[in-house]
């Protein structure tokens, strides 16, 4: 599968903004489907995934702020971020993983990435 990240910019403290991961190929529905983020210098954190399964989990930085969610008539993933921070400044990627092994908060547990857009937050 390959994915394609957008929707980054430029926001002010407490915006909204709404990334979304395009998929080519199977079904987003067929992957776990994962947001991370990274700042320079510095690991890929764990965002938040939607399994195969539909079911949802998020990292407890963003958790009550991000909603993730997917399309399978538009095969897309969607990261809404709502009331954001400066400490949410980072570029975003998009990930997958087919099958149901692994942590999926891991970064080495995906095979696919997406290009990465970026999430700048003004104070």
């Amino acid at each position: 599968v390959q994915l394609q990240a957008s929707g980054g910019g430029l926001v002010q403290v407490g915006g909204s903004l709404r990334l979304s991961c395009a998929a080519s190929g199977r079904s987003v529905s067929q992957y776990n489907m994962g947001w991370f983020r990274q700042l320079p210098g510095k690991e890929r954190e764990f965002v938040a995934v939607i399994r195969m399964s539909g079911s949802i989990a998020y990292a407890d930085s963003v958790k009550g702020r991000f909603t993730i969610s997917r399309d399978r008539v538009k095969n897309t993933v969607y990261l809404q971020m709502a009331g954001l921070r400066p400490e949410d400044t980072a570029v975003y990627f998009c990930a997958a993983r087919y099958g149901a092994r692994g942590d999926l908060s891991s970064v080495q547990t995906y095979e696919f990435w997406g290009q990465g857009t970026l999430v700048t937050v003004s104070s």
